[in-house]
C-alpha cells in the first residue's frame, strides 16, 4: 500500500509503504510453534495474522485471543522496529523492515549492492529520484534506491512493493518477464509489446498523481535481473519523459547489467 503525501516546506514528494498480511495463532507457519519465549513467540502470531492485510487491533485482539492491552504494547514494540506499521486508517500491517530483510537473504541483494555507483551517476545526470525494481509476485519490490534529496520529488523506499500494471518499472518487469499461466490481454499486451519492442517504458499519472518515469530492463544475456528507473514529478520531467530520459535509463541498464555478468 502506498501513499503520495507532501512534506513540510521543502516539498518532499514521498511514497509510504504498508504491508499485506493471515493466520491464526494456532495455524500455520511459525505462530503454532512454542519456544518457550512468550512475547517472541505472541509477536510472531501477530505477524503471521497479518500476512493477507492489514487488521485492525481489535480484529487482531480476538484473533490472536490476546487481551487488547496486551495485543496494542506488542504491535506499538514490532513497528517501532519497523516490522509493522499503519495505514492511513490506523489498521496495522506488515512493515517495510520484513521486506528489507527479505531482500538480504535472496540473491537480488547481489545486484541491489552492484546498481549503487550506476544509480549514483543516474541522479546526478538528471537530479531525479532513480530506483531498481524485480519482480515479487504479482508486485514489483524496489531493492535500491537514489532519493533525489531536496525538493520536489517522487520518493520510494527499500521495502516498497508496488504494482506491476502501474508506472513505468513495472511495464518492464511484465514486458521482459517469462510466459505465465495469466499472461497480460487486450490493451496492456499491446503496449508491452511496445515497450519491449523500444527498449523502455514510460508513464505519466499512473502509479501516483503527479508522478512521471521512465524505465528500461536490466538483462544478462536476455534474462531479466530486474527494472531500473527515473522518477520525478511530471510538472519537471514532461509529460513526454521518454524524449529526454529514455538514452540515459537504457545505457545505465546496460552499465548495470554489465556490473552483474563479470
Amino acid at each position: 500500500m502506498s501513499t503520495l503525501r507532501q512534506d513540510g516546506a521543502g516539498g518532499k514528494l514521498s511514497t509510504g509503504v504498508g504491508g499485506v498480511g493471515s493466520t491464526g495463532v494456532g495455524g500455520a507457519g511459525g505462530a503454532g510453534r512454542s519456544t518457550g519465549v512468550g512475547v517472541l513467540d505472541r509477536s510472531v502470531a501477530l505477524l503471521d495474522l497479518l500476512a493477507d492485510g492489514p487488521r485492525t487491533l481489535r480484529w487482531l485482539s480476538g484473533a490472536s485471543g490476546l487481551p487488547r492491552p496486551t495485543a496494542y504494547r506488542l504491535l506499538v514494540a514490532l513497528e517501532a522496529h519497523r516490522l509493522v506499521a499503519r495505514d492511513a486508517s490506523g489498521a496495522f500491517g506488515l512493515g517495510p523492515r520484513l521486506t528489507e530483510l527479505a531482500v538480504r537473504a535472496g540473491p537480488a541483494v547481489d545486484l541491489a549492492a552492484l546498481a549503487g555507483p550506476v544509480l549514483t551517476r543516474l541522479h546526478e545526470a538528471t537530479g531525479e529520484s532513480v530506483q531498481l525494481y524485480v519482480r515479487s509476485g504479482d508486485r514489483r519490490l524496489c531493492i535500491a534506491a537514489r532519493d533525489a534529496g531536496t525538493g520536489l520529488r517522487d520518493s520510494v523506499p527499500v521495502g516498497a512493493l508496488l504494482p506491476l500494471d502501474a508506472g513505468s518499472g513495472g511495464k518492464v518487469l511484465l514486458a521482459w518477464s517469462q510466459p505465465t499461466s495469466t499472461q497480460p490481454e487486450g490493451a496492456l499486451a499491446a503496449e508491452l509489446a511496445a515497450v519491449r519492442k523500444r527498449g523502455w517504458a514510460a508513464s505519466v499519472a499512473e502509479r501516483e498523481s503527479g508522478v512521471a518515469s521512465v524505465s528500461a530492463p536490466v538483462l544478462a544475456d536476455g534474462v531479466l535481473l530486474g527494472a531500473l528507473c527515473i522518477s520525478g514529478p511530471a510538472s519537471r520531467i514532461g509529460t513526454a519523459p521518454g524524449k529526454r530520459l529514455a538514452p540515459m535509463i537504457v545505457e545505465a541498464a546496460a552499465d548495470l547489467a554489465a556490473l552483474a555478468a563479470t
